[in-house]
């Protein structure tokens, strides 16, 4: 059974930086993300990456303060996001997402990741 499991997040002054941890239970992923959902609103993409290639996007309102990186460790690949300059508005679960479906280019709907993690929180106050 694959498992995803996230860590790294906490609460931050507006202006911070975090860098939250996705540890996969197994490797083999052909795209892979990061979701965040806050209360009362939709889940929403942040970024996306096929870990085979390092191909990556972002959502539009994150550009320039998140990096996504994968790095394929012993003994568990292990999944990053770097987020700078923290806004109150960041404020949510992040999630880990991943799909062993291969894509030309990773799409960002939620939809088509069938694997999750529990999420982690992540608070910036001001």
């Amino acid at each position: 059974q694959v498992q995803l499991v996230e860590s790294g997040g906490g609460s931050v002054q507006a202006g911070g930086s975090l860098r939250l941890s996705c540890i996969a239970s197994e490797a083999g992923f052909g795209c892979m993300g990061w979701y965040r959902q806050a209360p009362g609103k939709q889940r929403e993409a942040v970024a996306v990456i096929n870990p085979a290639d390092g191909r990556s996007s972002y959502a539009d309102s994150m550009k320039g303060r998140v990096t996504i990186t994968y790095a394929q460790e012993t003994p568990k690949p292990t999944l990053y996001l770097q987020i700078d300059s923290l806004k109150a508005e960041d404020t949510a679960t992040y999630y880990c997402a991943a799909t062993r479906s291969n894509w030309k280019s990773c799409p960002t709907a939620p939809e088509w990741y069938n694997y999750r993690g529990q999420g982690t929180q992540v608070t910036v106050s001001t």
